[in-house]
């Protein structure tokens, strides 16, 4: 892998010294991120707290034991995910721009790791980039987002209120219309921003999330307890603990359970496109959609083409919307799962990937 993402190297000798310089970064960054860190890197991590409101919030700071004071910072928020920012491709990922030169704050955000994308997590995201750019000395820091947490960063960003402390955001397979990707999970059926008809079939993450935030939907009030329970043990990718406490649902109940683990769309649909309907307004306020004409910031949008949890024309879709002239690049590619990097692209396909982060890591030092 080391050798394969060396492979764009060979061509900076026809460019800029900038552009040469942003490409080996990103290439020594992307190689870290494969497992192959460098003998000399010395980061320190740093637990931290957060005063976002009345409540404390938990967050991670990563940075090279040589970094200046002012080194260029980013705020990488976790998807939705139980371990927040204890999920370890996103610590991994931490130590790979860490070791790069940046500065890098990873704040928990209590909804995600609940299964749960509320706008109510925004504040989260706008404490975490004034922290950082306060503590670093520079008005303002990147914000990466993925998943879920990709549409959010956006919304932040286009909210003059919370963008104060954003120079630059980074979508990583992100949501624009949060109903859109509601209505996905109940047929497998969306659009593009030009009309045309996708289909793919929904990951079953995404039906599961659905219910386990609208269990009342889906169970019976004696089951809706214990099925949330059993839910959950799925999101966490305990299937074995969860088939075990499923056995003590209802009859129905097991049967619903096992219409959502196999996907079943003829009995799911009409039940997502209730709760769609039902939460319209949560899911407005929780998605960019609407809200990306006035943003500020450049913006650099990075999907997977064969995301099934949130596909990838959502991100068609955001760059449709962002200003021409804030949005900097926006790559849907195929090495791209959800939010990493999966199989064994082409020199083309890494190539593209390592020109995205150069823009980036460039970018950041300008912020």
């Amino acid at each position: 892998m080391r050798g394969r993402w060396l492979l764009p190297l060979l061509f900076v000798g026809a460019m800029t010294a900038d552009a040469a310089t942003q490409t080996g970064r990103a290439v020594r960054t992307l190689t870290r991120l494969a497992g192959e860190a460098g003998p000399n890197e010395r980061l320190a991590v740093t637990e931290l707290s957060l005063d976002v409101g009345d409540q404390s919030v938990p967050a991670r700071l990563y940075a090279s034991v040589d970094a200046p004071a002012s080194a260029p910072g980013i705020v990488l928020c976790h998807g939705i995910h139980r371990l927040g920012i204890d999920e370890p491709r996103l610590g991994r990922f931490s130590r790979a721009l860490a070791a790069s030169g940046l500065v890098v704050l990873t704040p928990r955000i209590e909804a995600l790791t609940d299964y749960r994308i509320d706008a109510a997590s925004v504040p989260t995201i706008d404490v975490a980039t004034r922290t950082l750019a306060s503590r670093l000395g520079r008005p303002r820091v990147g914000l990466m987002g993925f998943s879920f947490a990709g549409g959010l960063a956006l919304v932040a960003a286009s909210n003059p209120a919370t963008s104060r402390g954003i120079g630059v955001v980074v979508a990583v397979g992100a949501h624009d219309d949060l109903g859109r990707v509601t209505r996905f999970f109940a047929d497998g059926a969306t659009t593009t921003p030009d009309g045309r008809s996708v289909t793919m079939r929904p990951h079953e993450y995404g039906p599961l999330v659905v219910a386990y935030g609208s269990a009342e939907r889906f169970f019976s009030a004696e089951d809706v307890p214990r099925a949330r329970d059993v839910m959950r043990l799925r999101l966490w990718e305990r299937g074995g603990d969860a088939d075990r406490l499923a056995k003590g649902l209802s009859e129905a109940g097991q049967h619903r359970f096992g219409e959502l683990i196999a996907g079943d769309r003829a009995a799911l649909a009409p039940l997502i496109a209730k709760v769609t309907e039902e939460r319209a307004q949560d899911f407005r306020a929780a998605s960019p959609h609407g809200k990306l004409g006035g943003i500020r910031v450049p913006v650099y949008l990075l999907h997977g083409s064969g995301d099934s949890v949130i596909p990838p024309t959502e991100t068609a879709w955001l760059a449709s919307e962002v200003p021409a002239t804030q949005l900097r690049d926006a790559l849907v590619s195929p090495i791209i799962q959800h939010v990493e990097i999966h199989g064994e692209p082409s020199w083309r396909e890494r190539g593209a990937v390592v020109r995205f982060l150069a823009r980036i890591l460039g970018e950041l030092e300008t912020t």
